[in-house]
């Protein structure tokens, strides 16, 4: 299926390239490259990229293109969600999935990938198996690899391998049995100046955190499971269970994993936790910035991580601003302000006013900037999607840790 991944920076240079069958010049990148000059911004590339002997399918994760080559024509998506699981496992393994955390971690990167794809198709890809088979890195692994000429890889085959169950080992035990739940919800809308939503959709994830003895059944129900609308489910989880009874029934994996995503089409008002009044105005050389955003008086929590961001036009030399919390960035090459507010409570809303100084001999600027605000929300769920009871089926086990709601917005647009 895979015939080679590439990966390429942000300056479009190929760092890292893996074959699985015969080598494959880096020149079949050129249809991307060409693309990419095309494109307004590295986001609109399209992910499929059709040339006269491949395909190109690609993905953009924090800033890097993870370019898949492939010889035939396949399910594109099953392409996309394997690049995607990919970059989920670099990020596990280093913390992060960066250019220089890949180039550091060059034989362990290798290794994950042989594994990960077998002759071009899917062979492990869960984070437990493959951190039976190749142990993640540290400093005290990396001075004996070193001075041994060992590897990360280790000789024996994961047990889960040889079970019906691919994604849990066997003969897990713990000492003190638990179960997390992180019910993670985001707000994609887009608000006008006046305050009036003009789109809104929730795209939401469960995220698990399994520690569990033995090989527990266990069984998610919830209170409005109507609400969910295009859900993506862990291979665990019986699908026949879920669209006949609308209930998760799984065997889960061990330790830390994603148990579904699901999107919520909001067709109904969102109630928006925050809410921004800004005047951008620009007059000769010079301009008028200020920005106010504070919570909603019947939310009644506390709204942190929040950050605000606005592109400026081209035309904007430098802005001087006075933030009443928190500090500002405004960088010369993007044109982008970044305010970190910080955490909001009720009270005074935090503000940013200054000037805007704009090149001479240009006209004003006539576009107003779109701002984009990302916050987080801890024990909410503006979905209203709620968690009913979790089971548990052959063994007994204390009882579970709640289920944690957290609400934070990635693309939340307010048009001036």
């Amino acid at each position: 299926m895979i015939h080679s991944l590439f990966m390429i920076n942000s300056r479009g240079d190929i760092f890292m390239e893996k074959h699985w069958k015969t080598a494959i010049k880096r020149s079949v990148c050129d249809y991307f490259f060409q693309i990419q000059e095309k494109a307004s911004s590295p986001s609109d590339i399209a992910p499929i990229i059709p040339t006269p002997h491949h395909y190109l399918i690609n993905i953009l994760r924090d800033r890097l293109h993870f370019v898949a080559i492939v010889s035939k024509e396949t399910q594109p998506l099953f392409v996309i969600e394997f690049l995607h699981r990919i970059v989920d496992t670099f990020t596990e393994y280093f913390d992060e999935c960066t250019e220089t955390t890949i180039k550091e971690n060059y034989v362990v990167v290798y290794e994950l990938l042989e594994e990960m794809l077998d002759n071009g198709f899917p062979l492990a890809t869960e984070s437990n198996v493959l951190k039976e088979l190749i142990k993640p890195p540290n400093i005290l692994r990396s001075v004996v690899n070193t001075v041994t000429g060992q590897s990360n890889v280790a000789d024996t085959l994961p047990t889960g391998q040889l079970s019906n169950v691919p994604w849990r080992r066997q003969g897990v035990k713990y000492t003190s049995n638990e179960a997390y739940f992180d019910v993670t919800e985001e707000i994609d809308c887009i608000i006008d100046r006046s305050g009036s939503t003009i789109f809104a959709e929730i795209q939401g994830t469960i995220e698990a955190s399994i520690k569990l003895s033995g090989m527990p059944d266990l069984t998610l129900s919830f209170v409005n499971p109507r609400l969910l609308d295009d859900v993506s489910l862990h291979p665990c989880i019986r699908l026949k269970r879920w669209e006949s009874e609308r209930v998760f029934s799984f065997i889960p994996p061990d330790g830390a994993f994603q148990l579904c995503s699901y999107q919520v089409s909001a067709q109904s008002v969102v109630a928006i936790p925050i809410y921004v009044r800004h005047n951008i105005q620009y007059a000769g050389t010079g301009g008028k910035f200020e920005i106010v955003v504070g919570p909603r008086q019947t939310m009644g929590k506390t709204i942190e991580d929040v950050i605000v961001k606005a592109p400026m036009p081209s035309q904007v030399t430098s802005l001087n601003l006075n933030p009443s919390q928190g500090h500002y960035m405004y960088d010369q090459v993007d044109k982008v302000m970044t305010w970190f507010v910080g955490a909001i409570a009720a009270g005074k809303p935090p503000s940013l006013r200054g000037s805007i100084s704009i090149q001479t001999g240009l006209p004003a600027p006539e576009e107003k900037p779109t701002l984009a605000i990302t916050f987080k929300v801890q024990q909410l769920c503006v979905s209203g999607v709620r968690v009913n009871r979790l089971d548990m089926y052959g063994e007994k086990y204390k009882p579970f840790k709640g289920v944690k709601y957290i609400t934070k917005a990635g693309r939340f647009q307010v048009r001036s």
